[in-house]
């Protein structure tokens, strides 16, 4: 009797399927990490201005400040580093939420991104690790751990600003396919819209995480700005419900006074309501509204990338 073995190999192929890592969820933006000239004119600003608390900071071991960190909500943070060296980019990194650290860390070696052999325990108690996005941006991946200063100070330090909400952060792409493979390909973000300034060539796409709200927003460039000129590409945005209302509280504040950059409100291409504040590097801070004017959803652009 001649036996056949075709369902043996057809069970094998299900359990090769079956073994290659599956993403673990990504579920929003967890804090972006900027670098500051003047750790006191910058604490003036994101403190005073925006009315962030700063719960706690780190020391390097001959006491002076490794970074301090500002929080925007229970699972959202700003970082804040004193410069390594002048004029310099002022981003250190982004951070996305993840709810397995470990076996995000084995998904990423199995697509062949570049990762460390195991995620790290960092200093505040979340376990993280980096990689490498294909423009050379550094992401942070992080996982909230029940024991760590992030959960100890839940319910404390709320904001007493404009917003207790990071929208998104913005990032510069020098080419969008391979950004794109990344992000998409990768990590499975997906694409909730395409902008363009002047409708014939594109300038942004909005990369929203696979399991939240929250998104990345590619600044697109053809030639990269000098590393002094990138504040107002890589970016925050803090959403706000109300711009008249958020503005008129800006302007009540005694911080006020010594903020001397205009304060102007407009529609965007995207036709929401936005107000551009600037840190003491240049960084920018963009306040937005969740919605447009009218309710209407804003048209995708067509428009190709710059290169």
């Amino acid at each position: 009797m001649k036996l056949s073995f075709t369902p043996w190999v057809a069970i094998a192929a299900v359990f090769a399927v079956s073994a290659e890592p599956v993403r673990p969820r990504i579920t929003g933006v967890a804090h972006i990490a900027l670098y500051v000239k003047d750790v006191e004119k910058a604490r003036g600003y994101y403190r005073d201005v925006l009315g962030f608390s700063e719960p706690y900071s780190l020391s390097n071991p001959g006491g002076s400040l490794a970074l301090t960190f500002f929080k925007v909500n229970e699972r959202q943070y700003i970082e804040i580093f004193p410069e390594r060296e002048a004029n310099t980019d002022r981003l250190n990194h982004i951070a996305v939420e993840t709810d397995d650290i470990e076996a995000m860390r084995g998904y990423l070696a199995s697509k062949g991104v570049a990762v460390p052999a195991k995620a790290g325990v960092d200093r505040i108690g979340n376990r993280s690790f980096t990689a490498r996005d294909p423009d050379g941006h550094t992401v942070e991946f992080v996982q909230y751990m029940p024991g760590s200063w992030t959960v100890r100070e839940k319910g404390k330090h709320q904001p007493r600003g404009v917003s207790s909400r990071m929208m998104h952060v913005g990032i510069l792409v020098g080419r969008l396919e391979p950004a794109m493979a990344f992000y998409r390909g990768v990590l499975g973000f997906r694409e909730i819209w395409r902008g363009s300034r002047d409708g014939k060539v594109l300038n942004w796409v909005n990369m929203q995480v696979p399991d939240g709200e929250d998104y990345i927003e590619f600044m697109l460039y053809d030639r990269i700005p000098e590393q002094t000129r990138r504040g107002s590409a890589h970016h925050i945005c803090l959403m706000v419900p109300d711009m008249a209302k958020a503005l008129a509280a800006i302007e009540a504040l005694p911080a006020r006074q010594g903020y001397k950059l205009p304060l102007e409100v407009r529609t965007g291409v995207n036709r929401k309501r936005q107000l551009n504040l600037f840190d003491p590097d240049g960084t920018r801070t963009e306040l937005m509204e969740p919605a447009t004017v009218d309710g209407r959803p804003a048209a995708s652009s067509q428009a190709p990338p710059p290169r």
